[in-house]
C-alpha cells in the first residue's frame, strides 16, 4: 500500500511539472500587443503567480501556500509544485506555484481489485486440481460446495466492511469516478455473494411467500444494477406496465431477477443497451431481458451447475443454475432466443395462480 501511494506521488508529481510547462509556455507566447492576457485554467489543477515576497500578483489558488521552496512537496492530501521564475520576465512573478488535492481512491481500488484476483486465482486453483483428481463429478460437486461453504463467513464480513465505508464516504464527500466503480464492484461481489448463499441455504430453509408489487420490486433491482451497467457505458431501458400483485417468495424472486441482469450486462458490449419490461399478456405476466452482446451458443448447457460458456467473463456458473431450480419450483415458463454476436432474449411467463390484479 505505501509503495502504490509513492507511486501515485510520482505520477502526480509528474502531471504538475507538465502543466506548469503549459503555463509558462502560455506566457511565453504572449504577446504584449494583445489587449489582456488569458490566464490557463485547468479543471483539476489550481496555480498563481507569486512575486519575490510570496505576495499573489494573480493566483486561482484557494488555500495558503505554506513553502514557497523550488520543487515539489505535499501538505496532507495537498500537492505543490513550486517553479522558480526568471526575474523580470513573467508580469514580475518569481514563482510560479501549481496545486492539486491527491486522492487515494484508486489506490485503494487497485489494491481491492488485487486482493479479489488473488481470491479468484485460489478458488480457479482449488477447482482445476478438484477436476483433475476427483474422478466422480458427483464427488467433485460435493467437494466444491463444502469449499463455497468454509468460504462464506470469510467473505461476509469484509464485503459488509467495504459497503458500509463506500456508503458512508460518499456521504461525507463528493461523489467521484473512482468510488462509482468500487461500489459497482462491490455490488458484482454482493450478486456473486447472493447466489452462493442461496446455493448453500435453499434446501434448508423454508421459502415463505408473500405478496409483491412486481413492478416496483422489479424498478428497484434495476436502479440497483445501473452504476454496474455504468462501468461498461451500458444504458439499461425499461418498459414496466403494472402486471398486479405477485405471489412468491422475495428471495427468489430477486435471484431470478439479479442474474439475469447481471449477465446481461456482463455478456453485453460496451455502449449498448438493455431492454427489460414487464407486461400482461393472455392474462399472464411476462418479465423479458433482452440484450446486444455476445449471445450464447450452448443454449442447452448453460443451466448446468458451474459450467460457463466463456470463462474470460469471470463468476462461477451457478445463476442460472439456481434460476433454474427456482422457475421449476414455482411453474414459470422460459423462452430463450439467442444469436452469437447479436445478444439474447430471456422471457419469463408466470403462470396465472402465481399473481393477481390490483
Amino acid at each position: 500500500m505505501v509503495y502504490m501511494k509513492h507511486i501515485y506521488a510520482i505520477q502526480n508529481e509528474l502531471l504538475l511539472k507538465e502543466k506548469s510547462m503549459l503555463v509558462i509556455k502560455a506566457m511565453q507566447e504572449y504577446d504584449q500587443s494583445e489587449e489582456y492576457f488569458e490566464y490557463p485554467r485547468f479543471k483539476t489543477f489550481e496555480s498563481g503567480l507569486y512575486d519575490e515576497k510570496f505576495q499573489p500578483i494573480f493566483t486561482l489558488i484557494k488555500s495558503d501556500v505554506k513553502y514557497f521552496k523550488n520543487g515539489y512537496y505535499l501538505d496532507g492530501n495537498d500537492a505543490y509544485l513550486v517553479v522558480k521564475l526568471p526575474k523580470e520576465r513573467y508580469f514580475g512573478a518569481s514563482y510560479l506555484v501549481l496545486h492539486n488535492t491527491i486522492s487515494y481512491a484508486s489506490v485503494y481500488e487497485k489494491v481491492m481489485l488485487i486482493l479479489f484476483s488473488i481470491a479468484i486465482l485460489v478458488f480457479i486453483l482449488s477447482v482445476y486440481f478438484l477436476k483433475t483428481f476427483a474422478k466422480p463429478f458427483q464427488k467433485m460437486n460435493k467437494q466444491l460446495d463444502n469449499f463455497i461453504k468454509d468460504s462464506m463467513h470469510e467473505i461476509n464480513t469484509p464485503l459488509s466492511i467495504i459497503n458500509v465505508n463506500i456508503d458512508l464516504y460518499n456521504r461525507k464527500f463528493e461523489t467521484n469516478k473512482y468510488m462509482q466503480r468500487m461500489k459497482a464492484a462491490s455490488k458484482v461481489l454482493s450478486n456473486i455473494y447472493s447466489d452462493m448463499d442461496y446455493l448453500i441455504k435453499h434446501e434448508r430453509l423454508i421459502h415463505e411467500k408473500k405478496e409483491i408489487d412486481f413492478a416496483t420490486f422489479l424498478q428497484e433491482r434495476v436502479e440497483y444494477f445501473s452504476e454496474v451497467a455504468a462501468m461498461k457505458n451500458i444504458t439499461i431501458k425499461t418498459d414496466i406496465t403494472h402486471c398486479g400483485t405477485i405471489y412468491m417468495n422475495d428471495k427468489q424472486l430477486q435471484r431470478l431477477i439479479d442474474n439475469n441482469i447481471s449477465n446481461a450486462i456482463k455478456y453485453s458490449y460496451e455502449n449498448t443497451n438493455i431492454d427489460i419490461s414487464l407486461y400482461k399478456k393472455d392474462g399472464k405476466c411476462h418479465l423479458a431481458f433482452k440484450d446486444y452482446g455476445v449471445g450464447i451458443e450452448k443454449v442447452e448447457k448453460i443451466f448446468s451447475r458451474y459450467y460457463r460458456e466463456d470463462t474470460s467473463k469471470g463468476g462461477f456458473g451457478i445463476g442460472l443454475n439456481i434460476v433454474k431450480s427456482i422457475i421449476q419450483q414455482e411453474n414459470i415458463e422460459l423462452k430463450i432466443e439467442s444469436k452469437l454476436k447479436h445478444g439474447s432474449l430471456f422471457l419469463y411467463i408466470f403462470p396465472h395462480n402465481s399473481h393477481k390484479s390490483v
